[in-house]
């Protein structure tokens, strides 16, 4: 039997590696070890069972399956690059795992690699002009979307069955939207950031990319708090939901303002009441977001500015000009912006609207108004700490972009079950 265990996870494996770095730029890894991933094929096989788990393997949910991990998080005796060359350089190889690594492992599944992202997760579009830009696999005249750009790919690609991801801005969202995937981004302050390269602590988040929106509570479990229980009330299904005025999606691509038209007819079809809501207060989001974030980024990295791209450094060396009295100020209107969010989920309980206002981000189009484009969509959540999942849509087998729903801070279980009823009635129609 174990032998037999053991050749299913290498016929797994193989196909991974064989599937990897499908895109134009073959960089959808930037770390990967074929013999320490094999190692790992042997330890996992031979993890004994577990009659408590809720399998009937008794494996964990994880077990035998190829994962990917955002080359932001430590993997003993790798590099952890943040997409930089000089991080790469400077830090050489981990001493330990990340806890998410150290987790991941623990639960028997197989990592295949560490993958692309957009410099110190610091952007929205998956350009790297170190590692190269990450296009996607199939379509190489579109980008990913980043930050975790190569999480996307690796699952696009077919070599990673699910993908760790990192949310600070969105880095989880929109990739997902852009690639047609499904995507979680867990609330605020789940999971242990230690081996783990912040951008900005206030917002960063954990989180996955995947295929199958029914994998999502199971997904999702993997950073729910061990106090976390499932009683009847965290099962029920939310009842309605908030979907944001049309004069918000001013800018809109109309194949997204579709998907929303979409997304909407489904939660309505399961039962949910959707009421508009108006939300002019959002505009101060990316001001308060971006500024808060700058500020944080240039602590983390402070003395090596030069050493990045020059947007980058540009909106380092602005977050080291910021006073602590701005940010006193700012952190107060954070406060404030948040306690205002809680309020419209304690009303609604979930928020619909696109992760992104596009479908697509052209290869080697000018993406130096994207960000902030993109970050008008999803700084709203970012700021109240909100779990959120992208929705996929598309149309005659082209991506049109997705949509996120997003729920009250902690309410990550009852959100990923409802993905997965959508996901069940999808393909029961």
């Amino acid at each position: 039997m174990a032998h037999d265990k053991k050749a299913a996870i290498e016929d797994l494996v193989n196909t991974a590696f064989s599937l990897s770095n499908g895109g134009a730029n073959r960089n959808t890894y930037l770390w990967q070890e074929q013999s320490w991933t094999f190692s790992e094929v042997r330890r996992i096989a031979s993890m004994p069972a577990d009659t408590s788990t809720i399998f009937a393997d008794g494996h964990e949910p994880l077990w035998g399956i190829p994962v990917s991990v955002k080359d932001c998080f430590d993997l003993a005796g790798a590099p952890t690059t943040c997409g930089t060359r000089f991080y790469e350089a400077l830090h050489g190889s981990a001493a330990a795992d990340s806890w998410l690594v150290e987790k991941l492992r623990a639960a028997g599944a197989v990592i295949i690699g560490k993958t692309h992202l957009h410099p110190l997760a610091y952007g929205i579009t998956g350009e790297n002009a170190e590692f190269g830009d990450c296009v996607q696999p199939g379509d190489p005249d579109n980008l990913t979307g980043g930050s975790s750009s190569g999480a996307a790919a690796s699952v696009l690609e077919g070599s990673a069955m699910a993908a760790i991801g990192t949310d600070t801005g969105g880095s989880v969202r929109v990739p997902a939207a852009l690639c047609g995937l499904a995507g979680y981004r867990a609330s605020l302050g789940r999971g242990d950031w230690r081996g783990g390269a912040h951008l900005a602590q206030s917002f960063d988040t954990m989180g996955w990319l995947f295929a199958d929106l029914e994998d999502a509570p199971l997904l999702g479990s993997f950073f729910a708090p061990q106090s976390e229980t499932t009683t009847a009330e965290q099962d029920s299904l939310p009842k309605r939901f908030a979907i944001v005025h049309d004069e918000f999606f001013s800018d809109c691509d109309p194949e997204v303002l579709e998907g929303l038209r979409l997304c909407r007819a489904e939660l309505e079809f399961l039962g949910l009441r959707a009421e508009t809501v108006n939300v002019p207060w959002w505009n101060d989001s990316c001001e308060i977001y971006s500024t808060i974030q700058a500020w944080e980024a240039a602590r983390i990295h402070a003395g090596y500015y030069a050493e990045f791209g020059p947007a980058i450094q540009q909106r380092l060396e602005w977050g080291a000009s910021i006073s602590d009295d701005e940010i006193t100020r700012l952190r107060k209107r954070h406060t404030e912006f948040r306690e205002r969010m809680d309020m419209l989920l304690a009303d609604h309980e979930l928020l619909l609207m696109p992760a992104a206002p596009v479908a697509k981000l052209t290869v080697g189009a000018d993406h130096s108004q994207t960000r902030a484009r993109l970050l008008r969509y999803t700084t709203p959540v970012s700021l109240a700490g909100m779990p959120a999942i992208t929705i996929p849509f598309s149309k005659e087998h082209c991506k049109t972009g997705g949509m996120q729903l997003a729920a009250a801070r902690e309410d990550d279980s009852r959100l990923l079950q409802l993905a997965a009823r959508m996901g069940s009635a999808r393909k029961a129609q």
